[in-house]
C-alpha cells in the first residue's frame, strides 16, 4: 500500500486548467500512476478546447469555475474539496508528478503545513524564460526582505499541502499572484514548510503559456505592495509619521530662531504648513498604533482558525 493510504489520510490532486486539452490526459495519468487511491479533481476555468472532456475520460473528477483567473479557480478548489492531503500543480505537464510520492511523505513524517517543488529547469531551455526566472528571483528576494527567509522559489505552483493550511487559507487574489499569497501565508503563520528540487520540463509543441512576464510580475507586484500595508502598517506608517516630523521640525527651525531674535514670525505660510505636517506625522503615528492592534487581533484569529484543524501526521497525532 502507499504511504498515503497507509497514514488513513485522504489525499486530493487539484490542478487548475485553461485549454490544456493536448497534455491534460498524460497530467492525470501520471499522477493517477504517482498516488495510487488519490481523487484527482480537475477545476476548468472555462477552456474552449474540449480540455473538460478530456479530463475526464483520463478518470478525473472536472469540476467548472466561471470566474477567470487562477486566483479565482484555487480560492474554489480550496473551498469545494474535502481531504487531509492537497496536491496542487499546474494542468500544463511541466511538473514532475513521480516527485509527489516523496512530496506526500515528506510532509506527513516530518508533520509539515507545505512543501514546496522548486523548479529544476530540464529540457530545451525554454520552459523557464530569462525574464520568468529574473522576476522569480526579485519578487522572491522582495518577499524574504519583507516577510522573513524561507523559500527560494516563490512562485512555484507545485505544493503539497495540509487541510489546515489549506482550510485556513483565505484566498484574496483572482490572478498569477495566489502563489505569492500562498507564501505569505505560510510566513505570517510561521507554518512548518520544506521546499524539494523537482524537475520542471518545457510545455509540448502547440501549448501555450498563459503567463505574461510583464502583466503578471506586475500583478504579483502590486500584490506584494498591497500585502505589505495589510499586515505591516505599523512599520509602514510609523516611517510616513517619521518622515513628516524631520520635515516639520526642518522647516520650522528657521521660523523659531527669527521669533527667538526679532519676536516676529515672517514666514507665516511656512510655519503654518510645518504646523501642519506635524500635526500629519502625529495622526500618521496613531494611525500605526491603531492599525497595529487590528492586525495583531486578526494574525490571533488566523492562527486561532489554523489550529482549530487537526493535523494530518499520524505520528504527531499520537504524542
Amino acid at each position: 500500500m502507499t504511504a498515503q493510504l497507509k497514514s488513513g489520510n485522504r489525499v486530493a490532486v487539484i490542478i487548475p486548467c485553461y485549454n490544456e486539452a493536448l497534455v491534460i490526459g498524460e497530467v492525470v495519468d501520471s499522477f493517477q500512476h504517482a498516488l495510487p487511491g488519490a481523487r484527482i479533481y480537475i477545476f476548468d476555468n472555462n477552456s474552449t478546447d474540449g480540455t473538460a472532456d478530456k479530463a475526464r475520460a483520463a478518470g478525473a473528477a472536472v469540476h467548472h469555475v466561471n470566474h477567470r483567473g487562477k486566483g479565482n479557480v484555487v480560492r474554489r478548489m480550496f473551498a469545494d474539496v474535502e481531504a487531509d492531503i492537497y496536491v496542487m500543480a499546474d494542468g500544463d505537464h511541466t511538473y514532475d508528478a513521480a516527485r509527489s510520492g516523496e512530496m506526500v511523505d515528506l510532509l506527513l513524517s516530518r508533520g509539515l503545513d507545505m512543501v514546496v517543488g522548486t523548479r529544476v529547469p530540464v529540457g530545451d531551455g525554454a520552459e523557464y524564460r530569462p525574464g520568468h526566472a529574473f522576476g522569480n528571483r526579485l519578487l522572491t528576494g522582495m518577499v524574504r526582505h519583507v516577510f522573513g527567509n524561507g523559500f527560494t522559489d516563490m512562485l512555484s505552483g507545485y505544493r503539497i499541502m495540509s487541510r489546515r493550511f489549506v482550510k485556513s487559507f483565505p484566498a484574496l487574489s483572482k490572478g498569477f499572484e495566489i502563489e505569492t499569497e500562498l507564501t505569505i501565508h505560510a510566513l505570517e503563520l510561521r507554518a512548518p514548510c520544506a521546499e524539494v528540487a523537482t524537475d520542471y520540463r518545457s510545455r509540448v509543441e502547440g501549448s501555450e503559456s498563459k503567463l505574461g512576464t510583464v502583466r503578471d510580475g506586475l500583478s504579483i507586484l502590486k500584490s506584494i505592495v498591497r500585502l505589505y500595508v495589510r499586515e505591516r502598517p505599523r512599520q509602514l506608517y510609523l516611517a510616513f509619521s517619521l518622515g513628516a516630523a524631520i520635515a516639520a521640525l526642518l522647516m520650522a527651525a528657521p521660523v523659531f530662531v527669527e521669533y527667538w531674535q526679532t519676536g516676529l514670525v515672517p514666514r507665516l505660510p511656512t510655519a503654518i504648513f510645518a504646523g501642519l505636517t506635524m500635526m500629519a506625522a502625529l495622526v500618521s503615528g496613531a494611525v500605526a498604533v491603531i492599525l497595529d492592534s487590528v492586525v495583531t487581533g486578526r494574525a490571533e484569529a488566523k492562527r486561532l482558525s489554523y489550529l482549530a484543524i487537526p493535523i494530518s501526521s499520524p505520528e504527531l497525532k499520537d504524542k
